[in-house]
């Protein structure tokens, strides 16, 4: 088993250190937010004072943080991983950054011996307490393959990209197409109640059919009981949606629907629906139609 360092216990982060844990490694927590840590600490975790503080104790540590200058601050501010650098240390970034940075990140990294891996994930906060993720990587295979028990206790697949940046630019392509799926999702079913047609038995009529995805099956349900809580915030996912796009310009990638579909993710936001999940966008599509989802028909 492994001393493991982890770094941003949000929705995600939280629920990843409580299968590390289950597995059998030993953790050392950092965390804004103290409330998580304590709870933690409790199951079993120790806790550092800086990022500095987890990367000295530790053989892999882990960030998984909002944003790009985010992560460049954890790993290379003040106090940060890079201070706490020792031989055999493994850097590993679950959060959704810009590949240009990721890549600095790395090369940054292995000037003080330090190897590094881009990880971002996918599959939400039920993907991230189910231990079912899936873990898109970047960086050298020695540093993979050192990391692969930890990847067990996380997900159900996890793939060596490339080298460094190839796990964020493999995140981009999800992102774009996640984003698609929950306006389409949206579009479908305000398509359903503004027709006049039950839209669960709608559902029910095209999941097992070419319409057939992950979103389909796991967000309708989710919507019809009203729940429209994260799951994945609407602002991360107009954040990863700017990554894609940046992505677009820095290599001269045309993406004229990931843009329509960033500009409908900033409307909810300007609707003060920010922290909501990303499913929610149906919001968008209910204030344009003049409708609201309703529950689902009750069988007679």
């Amino acid at each position: 088993m492994a001393t493991v360092g982890y770094i941003g216990l949000g929705i995600m982060g939280g629920s990843i250190v409580r299968n590390l844990m289950k597995a059998g490694h030993e953790l050392v927590v950092h965390n804004r937010s103290q409330k998580v840590v304590q709870e933690l600490v409790a199951a079993g975790a120790k806790t550092a004072s800086s990022p500095k503080a987890v990367a000295e104790q530790v053989e892999f540590v882990f960030t998984n943080l909002p944003d790009t200058p985010d992560v460049e601050k954890v790993v290379l501010g003040k106090d940060g991983i890079i201070e706490g650098a020792h031989a055999g240390l493994v850097y590993i970034d679950n959060s959704t950054i810009k590949p240009e940075i990721a890549r600095m990140l790395a090369e940054r990294l292995a000037e003080v011996g330090v190897a590094a891996l881009d990880a971002p994930v996918s599959g939400g906060d039920v993907g991230a307490k189910n231990g079912t993720l899936t873990i898109m990587v970047g960086g050298p295979q020695e540093a993979f393959d050192r990391a692969t028990p930890l990847f067990q206790a996380m997900g159900k697949a996890w793939v060596l990209v490339g080298d460094s940046g190839a796990g964020q630019i493999a995140k981009v392509c999800n992102q774009i197409i996640v984003g698609a799926q929950m306006v389409a999702l949206a579009e479908a079913l305000i398509t359903a109640e503004k027709a006049g047609v039950d839209p669960s038995r709608v559902v029910d009529a095209i999941k097992g059919g070419a319409a057939q995805m992950w979103t389909m099956d796991v967000k309708p349900p989710r919507l019809f009981a009203g729940n429209r809580q994260p799951g994945f915030k609407a602002y991360m996912q107009h954040k990863d949606l700017g990554i894609c796009l940046d992505t677009g310009k820095t290599y001269g990638i045309p993406l004229p629907m990931t843009a329509v579909i960033m500009q409908l993710y900033q409307s909810m936001l300007e609707m003060g629906h920010r922290e909501l999940d990303n499913s929610a966008i149906i919001t968008v599509y209910e204030q344009l139609a003049n409708v609201r989802l309703s529950e689902p028909l009750k069988p007679e």
